[in-house]
């Protein structure tokens, strides 16, 4: 099956025709390989994401900008005539799961499989069909890198389930939520929905989530490639273990400032209420939950103007904004290092080396979860190469990695 030069276009770029096309080749003979020749082939795939502006500030009820980009998880799909759902993953065994039972298994939790029967089980929960299908999967999107692999795995097989079993009708946020839904209750991890959402609906995205259920998205649309700057999201290779504490005490100290005013979430008090207050927050709460509530509350307000700026071409106000961003996490959110291994801090040496070598131009910030892992960099064209080697010699060689906003999300590729 040949996939349509425009269509490889739309997802990677101009400059990626050549190495997707090869790409896709390859998936399709592992599939043959694996499962034999088929001609009911079908073809699809779910983008990875980056955060752009609202660092933390998704699980508080507030608002977020993300792009899709252009790393992917691709799939090469037979549609069965049983529930059974074969899905082998390239460099992992072959999940096989009878989507018949959507019971949750707790010796599934932080398996691939488990999110395989959860998106079947918020499909069938919101009344919508399932069906068995047989597929090879091969991904690009860096684990580890806050580009949220997870994400795109759990967007793929809810676009396959959509086109498959419904016509390809089901809302881009529906399958979101159903993604976030298996990650939460099937999967066993808390988090938020903006990475679902940023892979499904693809570009640009604001998502402001006051009302959970019904979450406001706003596409923007804004030609990235022609601004002059380059997207990189830099490696630092910092070792995420034992690091679930550190992650779980951002959302949880932020929630005690928003119970100490009598509600559950930092999206129903203002700026003005907790420095009203502040005296009594820091007895109550802590020094470092109030700083995190102030970063929220700036950070969400943050995204709109962030939105308004690329509404109207602005690039440079832009990137003002993403500094400003970057600056609150790390004095604020305090999400750069963690204070319990000072001897690793590549986030900051990230940092530091990445405005050396900006001077001033472009905007560098901690990228997603933060204390390990990634920053990301909008670097001037004319510096790029000089910053991905310098980044590289730094981290090691392919830590930097220059990313293609993608416009699409979830689809099946024809």
């Amino acid at each position: 099956m040949n996939i349509n030069e425009r269509t490889l276009a739309s997802l990677y770029g101009e400059n990626a025709l050549s190495a997707q096309a090869e790409r896709y080749q390859r998936a399709q003979k592992a599939f043959a390989e694996l499962y034999g020749e088929r001609d009911n082939i079908r073809i699809f795939s779910a983008p990875g994401r980056t955060e752009v502006g609202g660092n933390h500030t998704d699980h508080n009820r507030g608002c977020v900008m993300a792009a899709a980009v252009g790393l992917d998880v691709i799939a090469v799909v037979s549609p069965g005539n049983d529930s059974i759902v074969r899905v082998k993953s390239e460099g992992f065994p072959e999940d096989t799961v009878d989507i018949s039972d959507t019971q949750i298994k707790e010796n599934e939790k932080n398996t691939s499989a488990a999110l395989i029967r959860g998106v079947a089980a918020g499909f069938k929960n919101a009344g919508l069909k399932t069906c068995g299908f047989t597929a090879y999967t091969t991904s690009n999107v860096l684990k580890g890198s806050g580009l949220s692999s997870s994400a795109a795995f759990e967007v793929l097989i809810g676009t396959i389930f959509s086109y498959l079993c419904n016509e390809g009708k089901v809302s881009a946020v529906k399958i979101a939520q159903i993604a976030q839904y298996a990650e939460n209750v099937y999967f066993g991890k808390p988090s938020g929905l903006m990475d679902q959402m940023a892979s499904s609906v693809g570009g640009f995205i604001t998502i402001d989530f006051k009302d959970t259920a019904n979450p406001v998205i706003e596409s923007i649309s804004y030609d990235f490639a022609s601004s002059g700057y380059t997207l990189c999201i830099v490696d630092t290779k910092g070792d995420h273990a034992d690091l679930t504490p550190e992650y779980a005490a951002i959302p949880a100290e932020m929630k005690s400032v928003a119970k100490f005013f009598g509600k559950s979430e930092l999206r129903d008090i203002t700026r003005e209420e907790l420095i009203e207050k502040l005296p009594e927050v820091r007895r109550a709460c802590g020094d470092r939950a109030a700083a995190r509530a102030f970063h929220f509350l700036d950070d969400n307000l943050r995204v709109g103007r962030e939105a308004e700026a690329l509404k109207k071409g602005d690039i440079e106000a832009f990137l003002r904004l993403i500094t400003e961003s970057g600056n609150s996490s790390f004095k604020y959110l305090q999400n750069v290092f963690a204070v319990k291994n000072t001897a690793e801090e590549g986030l900051v040496i990230g940092l530091y080396m990445s405005e050396s070598i900006l001077g001033g131009r472009g905007a560098v910030r901690v990228h997603g979860g933060g204390f390990a892992g990634t920053i990301q960099a909008f670097v001037p064209a004319d510096l790029a190469d000089e910053y991905s080697r310098k980044m590289e010699t730094l981290f090691g060689e392919g830590s930097c990695y220059r990313l293609y906003i993608r416009p699409v999300g979830g689809t099946e590729v024809k």
